[in-house]
């Protein structure tokens, strides 16, 4: 499934890159950030591998520069996640508020959800923007608990703007073996995925034991 996703990414993003440039970043980038599987570990090297052959950014007629794509991608993480946490805040609490017991989730535990944002919400974003997975969806519980607007804009992008310097700054580094960092990353992936397995699997057998 990851190599089928990867092959039907990567040409994805060439065309953008190709066409728009920075403006390729960034749509890329937003869709990323807006829970749609395209990885920002596929993304950002690329991105950087752009900078490290001086290939011509069609926008702006210059070479691809570090900063640029820098730029680029912060400003895509943060409209995609934008839209994710409207998602959260005008879609996803009333229907959890109405149908949220179909699936195990009552009132309590989005009262849990406030609390939990309420108190430690800028540290969880801003964590989870360095995490695989976890960054891309991270968006639409902030939105669900209403997070305030301009705390989860400012720790999102704090957040975030490690991860993409990192990223671009490896591509740049790997040149033309920019893809070695996905596979790299590919054990993380799954240490993550493994962790909220697991805290899915406690979270319905609390509840169903409850019940």
């Amino acid at each position: 499934m990851i190599e089928a996703v990867d092959q039907f990414v990567l040409p994805f993003i060439d065309s953008l890159y190709g066409r728009f440039g920075y403006a390729g970043v960034v749509i890329a980038m937003a869709i990323e950030s807006a829970a749609i599987p395209i990885p920002s570990e596929l993304i950002l090297p690329f991105a950087g591998w752009s900078v490290s052959r001086g290939v011509l950014e069609p926008l702006t007629g210059a070479q691809w520069t570090y900063w640029g794509a820098v730029i680029a991608g912060v400003i895509g993480n943060t409209v995609g996640s934008l839209v994710s946490y409207g998602v959260g805040a005008f879609g996803g609490r009333p229907l959890l508020e109405r149908y949220g017991r179909y699936v195990l989730i009552s009132s309590h535990d989005l009262e849990t959800a406030d609390r939990w944002f309420a108190r430690w919400g800028d540290f969880t974003v801003l964590f989870s923007r360095m995490l695989p997975i976890v960054r891309t969806f991270i968006s639409v519980p902030a939105g669900i608990a209403r997070m305030p607007l301009w705390r989860f804009l400012v720790f999102s992008v704090v957040g975030a703007v490690p991860w993409v310097m990192l990223l671009v700054w490896a591509g740049m580094v790997l040149g033309e073996n920019w893809l070695e960092i996905k596979s790299r990353l590919r054990g993380l992936d799954y240490l993550v995925a493994l962790a909220l397995a697991g805290l899915l699997a406690v979270f319905v057998w609390r509840h169903v034991r409850s019940r």
